[in-house]
């Protein structure tokens, strides 16, 4: 495995290394599987591998190696204990995020029902403050009637002001009342005036022709009577 080398150039104020985020992922996937921490060296099970692969050997060895093969099997269980440690940190450490996923699923559930609980409790603060606000807009149109009507006078007062005017009304019908009869009745002598001239009218227009036909009556018997007398027309001309 090779370390991600920094590679910076004149002039950048940027910087970027060999292995991208990918070969970078795979690196640390690796590099857990296999216990290695570091580039140096052989990685802790390559090297438990090769303690078993000796141990194993020295057995298989015909000759008297007992020594050998205690101090490799010693060996041996010393690199094991050696592998076995991270493995049983790696395992605490599971075991604590399994307990710490678990609480965190927990404390995800607890928030979501409060988070619920919260939505319900802002709604019912909406629906109260909603009636709220229809209270206050009540009690103050209530409030504005109630002013209003305190400036308005007495109630005696006003039942005395309407007294009053109904009198006044009653008395200006009765005037009007009384009018109408005596413009019905001027209507009707003015009537019968007009019928009177009429008939006046008439009556000296009668007369007037009557008159007139009496002196056209007389005035023809003067005529006739000078015709038939003496003098002819000396007579007329006196006439």
């Amino acid at each position: 495995m090779l370390k991600g080398r920094k590679v910076t150039g004149r002039g950048e104020t940027a910087s970027h290394y060999a292995f991208g985020p990918l070969e970078d992922d795979i690196i640390i996937k690796h590099r857990l599987l296999t216990r290695t921490t570091t580039t140096r060296g052989d990685p802790p099970l390559k090297k438990l591998q090769k303690k078993f692969t000796s141990f194993v050997l020295e057995i298989e060895k015909e000759a008297d190696n007992h020594n050998d093969c205690e101090r490799l099997a010693k060996a041996f269980l010393q690199e094991m204990n050696t592998f076995e440690i991270p493995l049983l940190k790696s395992k605490a450490v599971i075991d604590a995020n399994i307990r710490e996923k678990e609480n965190f699923n927990e404390l995800k559930d607890e928030i979501n029902r409060q988070i619920i609980r919260a939505h319900t409790d802002i709604e019912d603060l909406k629906k109260q403050l909603e009636e709220s606000k229809a209270e206050r807009q009540h009690k103050e149109e209530c409030e504005a009637i109630r002013k209003l009507i305190a400036m308005q006078p007495p109630r005696s007062e006003t039942q005395k002001i309407i007294t009053d005017l109904e009198k006044e009304i009653a008395l200006l019908e009765a005037e009007n009342t009384a009018g109408s009869r005596t413009l019905e009745l001027r209507k009707k002598q003015f009537a019968l005036l007009l019928h009177v001239v009429d008939e006046l009218q008439n009556t000296i227009e009668e007369e007037q022709k009557n008159l007139i036909e009496e002196m056209r009556t007389s005035i023809d018997d003067n005529r006739t009577g000078v015709e038939d007398g003496p003098g002819g027309p000396e007579a007329m001309a006196l006439d």
